[in-house]
């Protein structure tokens, strides 16, 4: 008899990391019909918007008309990426589900990314959990190039693992291991992840993978070996980072759920529905997307024989 897979939790990110790397600014009513969409189609979490200053990311300077006009799915958690006080009170005042707050381990790409020190950014994300603590929003904290930096190579994993006990020793719900620049490597992957699992078993571990060097999917894998059931990922995989040169994206969601299922986890995401959403977007965004689901179909796509 086989054994039964753990349910996998996919958490969709291309209303946020998708969108405000694309140079055209997409339209409010598009962003909402689109996040409507991904909010039928089974996904655990979407991360809809950004509450940046709208002088730093222009594409989602939008972020209270998205969270007021969606149509919020009671089974999916609407979290928000928030940099700061100001950006955690715009949240509150839209009733997020969740706030999403970045941290860079390595302290090159921190001040590149955040223009602070990594104790700068620790003292003022402290302020926000401290502001969110007793509002019902759960808070998240996604610590970037866990797994590499493209200024400094190797990261130490015992920096990893002190960021992530501090976090957690402030009362955060869930962390996320973000492979900013997609330098992961499957053997890596697992220790850290492994570590971080053990060591806080009572919070919600996600894996952000991207995948710059094709590896993205066999990452994947080896953060199931070592006992993750949460995934960020992009549909089309859109994203990417400005300090990873050649940076093709998110782990493509529509690749990731085809892959999870033919290996008989359980997904909850409808693949037929989010394959003809994928579809529409080099229409909406105005270029190709890296998709090979898209491209080529699932598995499971008979053709005509010659």
């Amino acid at each position: 008899m086989t054994e039964a897979k753990p349910r996998v939790f996919i958490q969709e990110v291309s209303p946020r990391d998708g969108f405000q790397n694309e140079s055209q600014f997409i339209e409010s009513w598009d962003k909402i019909a689109f996040i409507d969409k991904l909010s039928e189609s089974g996904f655990a979490k979407i991360e809809a918007t950004s509450f940046t200053s709208p002088k730093a990311i222009p594409a989602l300077r939008d972020a209270e008309m998205i969270m007021h006009e969606i149509k919020r799915n009671p089974d999916v958690v609407y979290t928000v990426l928030v940099p700061n006080l100001r950006g955690a009170e715009r949240a509150i005042a839209c009733k997020v589900d969740e706030v999403n707050l970045v941290l860079s381990v390595s302290e090159t790409h921190n001040q590149m990314n955040l223009r602070m020190t990594r104790d700068q950014s620790f003292a003022q994300l402290s302020e926000v959990i401290a502001a969110v603590r007793g509002t019902g929003i759960a808070v998240n904290i996604s610590l970037s190039t866990a797994f590499g930096c493209p200024m400094e190579g190797d990261i130490n994993p015992e920096e990893v693992y002190r960021l992530a006990a501090q976090f957690a020793e402030l009362g955060v719900q869930g962390i996320t291991l973000c492979d900013t620049t997609g330098m992961a490597y499957p053997t890596q992957v697992e220790e850290i992840s492994r570590r971080v699992v053990e060591a806080s078993p009572l919070l919600d571990t996600t894996l952000h993978f991207h995948n710059t060097r094709g590896m993205a999917l066999a990452n994947t894998m080896a953060a199931l070996a070592a006992g993750v059931v949460r995934f960020d990922s992009s549909l089309g995989g859109l994203g990417g980072c400005p300090y990873a040169p050649g940076a093709s994206g998110n782990v493509c969601t529509e690749e990731l759920v085809h892959m999870l299922e033919l290996m008989g986890y359980y997904t909850g995401v409808d693949l037929e529905k989010i394959v003809g959403v994928a579809g529409q977007l080099p229409e909406l965004i105005g270029h190709d997307i890296p998709s090979q689901i898209v491209k080529a179909g699932p598995r499971s796509r008979r053709y005509p024989a010659p």
